[in-house]
């Protein structure tokens, strides 16, 4: 009965002791008091009231009222009744009322008070006795500033409550959470403990064995073990939570696991920096008991389940960079990861969805650099001669990755372990599978990293011979022959000044491959004629940066090309058909071949046949046959025509090329506009990749030539009307295919066309395109703007690179 005889009116005597100024006596009554107010049933209410009324201006008094009113709803709100506990929500709301008419803000410690109460009552109301706790709160401060400050606070403190104390996790939150319906579940992204620790199992795993609610439980989980919790009690949540053995729900269930294994890993980490060995190791050991049920998700044949993984595979290879050494299990399952990620790399596997799943490869790239900086020695254990293709094919692509992994250091140690060391594709044994995707696989890997022989040229002659025999060059595929011709002359070209000693035998062995044509027994050509114009140019490298006499390169020289002397040779053999007087003969050969064009069987035999003896009796006779009839579309003239205009731009850019441009400057502006126009017309209208090659590069040295400002009168014009349309009328056509290799080669003149451009006419040329050309075009301005930035910058294979995914 005193204490509730004192709860009626506040003890004024005690509340002067609530001054930071007052002295002892008063403070030790104040303490009193209030201990005094904690222990009675009601008196919190006289509390209450002051903060609803405003009775007391004092801010050592309203803190006071706070601190009593937050000890009530901490420790007895429980044991509260429903009239009690509409008390305090009035309470608050109108002291929130208060503030927003007052004349002065409250002190922040004030303001700061009040939150820590607002979040109190969340913590204990929200969902249960006031779901519209937010809304209640909105409604009344609106848009006034001071309400909207206690607002914040209130939210600040929340997170406070809810995130980083420890409160108590009442049963009443967790039954709501499981009765609540799906769509309702609160995720309090805590990375508090939210006393989950103290909880039983049996409360965290229900959720987890009710079909209608494992998927959301997973979610929940993966949030709150990913956020900031104590790294001690992290482990004792994951090593709980690992125990769940039902994997039906695997798409969930491996990103919550791929969340507890990068919290385990953020754990040993932080405990290690701070030196708690003890609870480092254990960390360490509960990270490692993860790994078998972290290779079961990654191996699985579901992409997405394996993708899920990644990241947590990638931070347990860090950690084990990090360690001083590595123990027998530690390897074993070094091996393990890097044997799944060869079958996840497995080309067998791709599905409906290539682009995805060129995605998902990308991420194993990533598994293997790191695997390969943890631990070079697993990756290289040769295996490949019991292996098949499809397995080596993955060996040797895995290879071509790993060399960005190892950066500068991979080709010494690639080829210092040895002969027994070396990676398939490597030897002699790992030469012997002619499967295409093996050999292209590998002469990918040799041309990307084809500067490795520079430092290693012992390895050259190994190397060479693959690329001239049947795995390359001599394929059974025509796709590895022609791609290999390519890679070839790349090759070459890198490698020239070690090539002296092998001059003479690559010639000869590429000698039966230069022949433009080919006896006809019934084989086809090896190479065909774009394929022929790669090995000339390897072998005119290899004559020229030869170290040979004058007069053996002009042996060599002579034997390289006496293929194309051949066979300009054979336009001049009419004359030795006349004087032989097998004319009339010939004739009549003709007359009797010309009905087999309508025969109806072996018709395209037939028809090629004839053809080709037509085109022969044309060289050879010609007025005395070109009389008759031949058949349309005829694929022989169609070829000639094609070879002549080659030959024709050709002979423009050597015009141009070697330092002749006055000749061209001198024929008057009238002619030279119209060879520029055949040139314009060659880049563009022509689907001949080689032409058009040809023909960038020759629009481009006119530009340097003439297109500055002391340049030829009227080419600027010329430039901007027909050499920069060109430049982006020819990528679109149809017939441009970025798959050949020749084709990419014109892109990238054409880049360098625009690029040169840029470099004579500056911000003008930037002006054209931005306000003329590319509008003319209808091209969106964010494009127009990404490609005049992407031409401004100083390295043209930005632009290469740009046209190619473009396309434009």
């Amino acid at each position: 009965m005193a204490c509730q005889s004192v709860c009626v009116i506040m003890d004024e005597q005690a509340l002067l002791g609530l001054n930071p100024n007052a002295d002892a006596r008063y403070r030790h009554r104040a303490m009193a008091y209030f201990e005094q107010l904690k222990e009675s049933q009601d008196g919190w209410e006289v509390c209450a009231e002051a903060l609803a009324k405003g009775i007391y201006n004092d801010d050592h008094v309203k803190f006071f009222c706070f601190q009593v009113l937050e000890h009530q709803i901490r420790f007895r709100h429980a044991g509260l009744s429903a009239v009690q506990q509409q008390l305090i929500r009035e309470t608050l709301m109108k002291w929130l009322q208060i503030q927003l008419m007052n004349a002065e803000p409250e002190k922040p410690f004030i303001r700061n008070k009040a939150a820590q109460v607002f979040a109190l009552t969340f913590v204990m109301e929200y969902l249960t006795m006031w779901p519209k706790f937010f809304f209640d709160i909105l409604t009344l401060v609106g848009l006034n500033p001071r309400g909207v400050d206690v607002y914040l606070r209130t939210l600040m403190a929340i997170d406070g409550e809810v995130v980083d104390r420890d409160i108590l996790h009442l049963p009443d939150i967790l039954q709501t959470y499981q009765q609540s319906p799906r769509d309702h579940l609160p995720v309090s992204g805590g990375r508090g403990r939210l006393r989950v620790l103290d909880r039983p199992q049996p409360h965290r795993q229900r959720p987890m064995s009710v079909m209608e609610l494992r998927e959301e439980a997973c979610d929940c989980l993966f949030e709150i073990i990913n956020k900031g919790m104590d790294p001690a009690d992290k482990i004792k949540l994951v090593e709980s939570l690992c125990q769940e053995e039902d994997v039906d729900f695997l798409a969930k269930f491996s990103r919550l696991v791929n969340g507890m294994g990068q919290s385990l890993v953020l754990s040993w980490s932080k405990l290690s920096k701070n030196g708690n060995v003890k609870e480092a190791a254990e960390a360490l050991q509960a990270l490692e008991s993860k790994v078998p049920l972290l290779l079961r998700l990654l191996i699985h044949e579901d992409d997405d389940i394996s993708a899920n993984i990644v990241g947590f595979c990638y931070e347990y290879l860090h950690v084990l960079k990090q360690l001083p050494q590595l123990t027998d299990q530690q390897k074993a399952n070094l091996e393990a990861i890097l044997l799944a990620v060869m079958k996840k790399t497995d080309v067998r596997r791709r599905g409906e969805d290539e682009a995805m799943f060129v995605e998902y490869r990308k991420q194993l790239k990533m598994l293997l650099d790191r695997l390969a900086q943890v631990s070079p020695e697993c990756c290289w254990k040769p295996s490949w001669q019991t292996a098949s293709f499809m397995e080596v094919e993955v060996a040797v692509r895995l290879l071509y990755m790993l060399g960005e992994a190892y950066c500068f250091t991979w080709s010494s140690f690639l080829w210092r372990h040895g002969q027994d060391q070396r990676p398939a594709g490597h030897d002699e044994d790992g030469h012997s599978f002619q499967h295409s995707s093996v050999s292209l696989e590998f002469f990918e890997t040799v041309s990307r990293y084809d500067k490795f022989f520079l430092v290693e040229p012992q390895h050259i002659p190994i190397v060479l011979m693959a690329f001239l025999d049947q795995r390359g060059l001599r394929h059974s595929s025509p796709k590895v022959r022609s791609r290999v011709a390519y890679l070839f002359s790349r090759f070459i070209k890198t490698l020239h000044k070690h090539m002296n000693a092998f001059i003479e035998d690559v010639l000869t062995r590429i000698q039966d491959l230069l022949e433009l044509n080919p006896p006809e027994n019934g084989f086809p050509a090896l190479l065909t004629s774009d394929d022929q114009l790669f090995m000339f140019e390897a072998g005119g490298v290899l004559i020229v940066h030869g170290e040979s006499p004058a007069e053996r390169k002009t042996a060599m020289m002579t034997s390289l090309l006496q293929p194309l002397m051949d066979a300009f040779n054979a336009f001049s053999n009419k004359q030795t058909v006349k004087l032989s007087g097998c004319s009339e003969v010939y004739r009549g050969c003709l007359q009797t071949f010309l009905p087999a064009l309508s025969v109806p069987l072996q018709k395209g035999s037939l028809r090629s046949a004839v053809r080709s003896f037509l085109h022969r009796m044309i060289i050879c006779m010609e007025e005395e046959v070109l009389g008759r009839p031949a058949e349309e579309n005829d694929q022989a003239a169609a070829l000639e025509k094609q070879m002549l205009r080659r030959s024709y731009f050709t002979f423009i850019q050597t015009v141009a090329g070697s330092g002749m441009n006055e000749v061209m400057a001198n024929q008057g502006a009238e002619n030279i506009e119209r060879v520029v126009f055949t040139i314009i017309q060659g880049a563009v209208d022509f689907p001949d990749p080689i032409a058009q090659k040809s023909c960038f590069i020759i629009l481009s040295k006119l530009v340097e030539l003439w297109g500055g400002k002391d340049g030829m009168v009227g080419f600027p014009d010329f430039i901007y009307k027909h050499i920069v349309p060109a430049c982006f009328l020819a990528p679109l056509k149809p017939s441009f295919d970025l798959s050949d290799a020749q084709t990419v080669l014109t892109l990238s003149e054409c880049a360098i066309t625009l690029k040169t451009i840029h470099l004579k006419r500056g911000l003008e040329f930037i002006r054209f395109l931005q306000q003329e050309y590319l509008p003319s075009l209808q091209v969106a301005p964010e494009v127009s703007q990404e490609l005049v930035q992407v031409l401004q910058q100083p390295d043209v294979k930005v632009l290469k690179n740009y046209m190619k995914v473009r396309q434009i």
